[in-house]
């Protein structure tokens, strides 16, 4: 089936459609990752936007249940260079074709995806709306006039879990990592703000010692602090993070009560909690292969990220915050540490192992942060 992506500035891309024949709107971004499609599909990060893949070739593994970031798909749309329709991989058990179609989310390929992350790279990520069922381009052009940006909209309402949910050793033990070992003999336990939370960050808490209970994005700091956790996790999640100031407001009353950390969107939260400022990028970092500085040990860490906004270096000095991590691509804030008071938190994904498992030490950090202040 015939394919067609519009961008808000009228950029117009004409390719093949598959997965679903529908019409998508979202934020179109692009994914600098060779492989992992399958973990983008499944991030609830990705809600609200539509995602470029600019590794040329996506699908040829095809689609298993143990690389699932979550229970579905968010993205709103899908954008490769070439498909592959008949994987070749011995997990697999579905084609990525057939898993967006079960789940309603339309697929173009055969575009020049070099031009079009070109484009977003030069004027920024933009508002775009892709259809393959045939609609009309002058109404498919009025559909994305008439939708609201991504700036100031809650979108971690849509992806939150809606009850409690406890995820121990039942829902870990198949997951565990062999080389993890817990870190004292004491379980910690850690409730979890969950914004969009992707399920190897609660694999990866259960792995190094904690109980996790995880909570919807509006719950109460006093609910929270009723719980009695020896910690706070904020997750991460979708969207602008000055869109959520429910979770903001929650956050702040539970700053100095107990150890947070905080990871992506819970990252800018609790940099928002704290009195800093959040900025938009202008195209986002998005990949598993970006380079980030620890400044206290002058290691580079190879990164998994997935975000559009960041951190002001400024402001959060001023809120009583040590910049503890740089992206060296373009200098922004990578991780904070409070000078006083037990918390801290980055901007990239340590749960993510784009190969290396760089990162895994901040799970270490956090289990001893509630040694120290329990």
């Amino acid at each position: 089936m015939e394919a067609i992506l519009i961008l808000e500035d009228g950029q117009t891309f004409y390719g093949q459609g598959f997965g679903a024949k529908t019409t998508a709107i979202g934020e179109v971004v692009f994914n600098t990752g060779m492989t992992g499609y399958q973990e983008v599909l499944t991030d609830p990060s990705y809600k609200g936007q539509m995602v470029i893949m600019t590794y040329p070739h996506i699908g040829n593994y095809g689609i298993n249940p143990h690389d699932m970031e979550s229970s579905h798909p968010h993205v709103e749309g899908f954008i490769v260079r070439e498909f592959c329709s008949t994987p070749s991989n011995y997990r697999s058990l579905n084609t990525l074709d057939r898993y967006l179609r079960s789940q309603g989310i339309p697929g173009i390929s055969g575009i020049d995806t070099r031009a079009l992350t070109r484009h977003i790279r030069e004027k920024g990520s933009m508002m775009g709306i892709l259809s393959t069922n045939g609609t009309d381009k002058k109404e498919l052009e009025a559909r994305l006039r008439s939708f609201p940006k991504i700036i100031g909209r809650d979108l971690v309402q849509y992806v939150t879990i809606k009850n409690t949910m406890h995820w121990g050793q039942e829902v870990s033990s198949q997951w565990y990592y062999d080389s993890i070992q817990p870190l004292g003999e004491k379980r910690f336990r850690v409730l979890v703000y969950d914004f969009g939370c992707k399920w190897n960050i609660l694999r990866l808490l259960f792995s190094f010692g904690m109980n996790v209970t995880a909570v919807p994005a509006n719950t109460p700091a006093e609910f929270v602090l009723e719980q009695n956790p020896e910690g706070i996790f904020l997750s991460n999640g979708p969207g602008d993070p000055e869109g959520v100031p429910y979770a903001i407001e929650n956050v702040r009353k539970l700053i100095g009560k107990k150890p947070i950390f905080g990871i992506c969107l819970g990252h800018q939260i609790l940099a928002l909690a704290l009195g800093a400022r959040t900025y938009k990028l202008k195209f986002g970092h998005h990949g598993s292969n970006h380079p980030v500085r620890h400044e206290a040990t002058q290691k580079i860490e190879i990164t998994a990220q997935n975000h559009n906004f960041a951190v002001d270096a400024k402001s959060a000095e001023k809120a009583g915050l040590e910049i503890t991590h740089l992206n060296l691509n373009d200098g922004t804030v990578e991780g904070m540490r409070h000078r006083e008071l037990p918390l801290f938190s980055v901007q990239y994904h340590p749960e993510a192992s784009p190969g290396p498992h760089d990162s895994l030490y901040l799970f270490q950090e956090f289990y001893r942060m509630m040694e120290t202040h329990s």
